[in-house]
């Protein structure tokens, strides 16, 4: 459908940007189809790699487990359930046997290292990981099957940084994906009591969508402080990190709790160390019961990256989604994790009486003391109203392949894997900037998985503040995004849709073959271009100068 522009301006920033997104794709198809181009979308970030060696070992082990239900009871299409007796040599038998099934070589070290590395009983290991490929019992624990979850804490103290040395013992949730994560929590704030109609918020941005809108829901309505990434590099260039005077808004008592989004979403940085220490200062000296939720989904790719959560292990819920790094976007596979000494247990027991025996009412067919269940537990049961807390969790199947995908990256001691991730997109970035005809400086906080261009940033650094004044009177961003559909069927995001600058827009550098990001960074500098263009010719201003 080839939409106008004054259509698109009716619904331009009045709907999501993910909305908003699908209605360019329309557009951007008309003009691919009509100029036989092919459509450029960078607007989402689902990733264009799948991480194929895992998966292969996953196809592999659930051949096995399905011969292992054979063995008990086999009536052709009908078979039995596993059993545990004696499993693990029957496993080796079948890696011996099968020395060429896909996977085959990593499937047998992601069981020694369970049985080797983390001194796992090899029946209890396997007839775990068995039971669950086949999906034949409700998940139990309802939280995360034992041995799975200790092959992704380990993962996420390796990736994340969780510090269990300072923080204590962790405890995960294994959940559909991130966003999934995302609505339990809110629900469960909301359910304990910790958050209250209106009650008030901080939200770190630039940030991914959702956080903005899901506060501001009718059942919500929070009172929202947003803390800003206002800094600037001596050239005038944002370095996405958060100045004191922003962060010390956190000082306010009256804000419970923190949402941030680490790197950071679309402009894919992670948070510096004096981030971290002004962050540290503020809970340490004037919030100290300040609720963070860290969501870390794009950590993995920054070389060094530490989450948040390592740093405030009292203070902070920790999210991570396998949907980017993975290429997993369909499995739904993400964690809540959560320290069992922390500040919402805290503020859970510091309710008032009356407060206290509304909540335990919600809980009180799971306990005879409602009270002593903690927060994480609570999730998990809100997860399913409560009543269905028999039935929660994640599906065993799914849990299997985050497990293979977590001891995967453990047992990778050289990174390999991690260092092809971060140099596709970093060299997709370097071909963007190539188009744009930019200098590209390197940043050890870079995930490089989106870029945010703050083109009225780069409008003052290069052709000063009377062609800002030009540009801002006589256009708005929508009109980039527009030609960029119409005339190159390109679809970007706008920043501003993820609280960024009014004049940025989003280019998602994973979902795409590399050379598209030269033509991405050739037309955004064309169209740029023609603005300069008109503007000398306005200013009469020498088309060489």
């Amino acid at each position: 459908m080839k939409y106008s522009y004054k259509e698109l301006k009716l619904m331009y920033e009045r709907i999501s940007p993910f909305e908003f997104k699908d209605k360019l794709i329309d557009l951007a198809k008309y003009s691919a189809d009509k100029n036989n181009k092919n459509i450029l979308d960078a607007g989402r970030g689902n990733p264009n790699w799948t991480a194929a060696s895992p998966r292969e070992a996953f196809f592999t082990f659930g051949q096995f487990a399905v011969n292992e239900t054979r063995l008990t009871w086999d009536l052709g299409d009908l078979a039995g359930m596993s059993r545990k007796s004696g499993i693990t040599k029957r496993f080796y038998k079948y890696i011996e046997e099968n020395s060429s099934m896909p996977g085959i070589n990593l499937l047998k070290n992601i069981i020694d290292y369970g049985i080797n590395n983390l001194k796992f009983d090899g029946d209890e290991f396997i007839y775990e990981l068995t039971d669950a490929i086949i999906g034949d019992n409700y998940p139990f624990p309802d939280r995360m099957l034992p041995h799975i979850e200790k092959i992704v804490h380990d993962y996420l103290l390796k990736e994340m940084k969780y510090d269990t040395n300072k923080g204590g013992k962790l405890n995960i949730f294994a959940v559909e994906g991130a966003t999934a994560a995302m609505c339990y929590i809110f629900d469960s704030l909301i359910s304990n009591e910790l958050l209250k109609y209106g009650d008030k918020i901080a939200i770190m941005t630039p940030i991914f969508t959702p956080y903005l809108e899901i506060p501001h829901l009718p059942k919500y309505n929070f009172d929202v402080v947003y803390i800003n990434a206002d800094e600037v590099d001596e050239n005038g260039i944002h370095t996405w990190q958060y100045s004191k005077k922003e962060l010390d808004k956190l000082r306010d008592k009256s804000i419970s709790t923190l949402f941030l989004v680490n790197p950071n979403n679309p402009a894919s940085i992670a948070m510096d160390e004096s981030t971290f220490n002004n962050i540290i200062d503020v809970v340490k000296n004037y919030n100290k019961d300040l609720m963070i939720i860290s969501d870390d989904v794009y950590g993995t790719f920054v070389p060094e990256f530490t989450s948040l959560m390592a740093k405030l292990p009292y203070n902070t819920l920790g999210v991570y989604s396998y949907s980017k790094y993975f290429g997993a976007t369909g499995w739904r596979l993400g964690t809540l994790a959560l320290h069992e000494n922390n500040v919402f247990d805290k503020r859970i027991s510091e309710l008032s009486d009356e407060l206290k025996n509304s909540v335990n009412s919600r809980y009180k067919d799971m306990r005879l003391n409602p009270s002593s269940i903690s927060f994480m537990d609570r999730i998990v049961a809100d997860s399913r109203l409560v009543s269905l807390n028999h039935t929660a969790g994640l599906s065993t199947p799914q849990q299997v392949q985050m497990a293979f995908f977590s001891a995967f990256a453990l047992i990778d001691k050289e990174d390999s894997y991690k260092a092809l991730n971060i140099d596709i997109c970093n060299s997709r970035k370097k071909l963007l900037f190539k188009g744009l005809d930019l200098e590209l400086e390197e940043n050890k906080n870079d995930a490089a998985y989106y870029y945010q261009f703050d083109i009225e940033n780069w409008a003052r650094i290069y052709n000063g503040e009377e062609f800002v004044r030009f540009l801002k009177s006589n256009y708005e961003l929508l009109d980039i995004l527009y030609k960029l559909a119409n005339n190159y069927s390109i679809v970007l995001l706008s920043g501003h849709g993820f609280a960024g600058p009014t004049w940025s827009v989003r280019v998602s550098l994973a979902n795409l073959e590399s050379e598209a990001y030269y033509k991405i960074g050739q037309a955004l500098k064309e169209i740029l271009t023609s603005y300069v263009e008109e503007w000398k010719q306005y200013m009469q201003i020498p088309a060489h100068i």
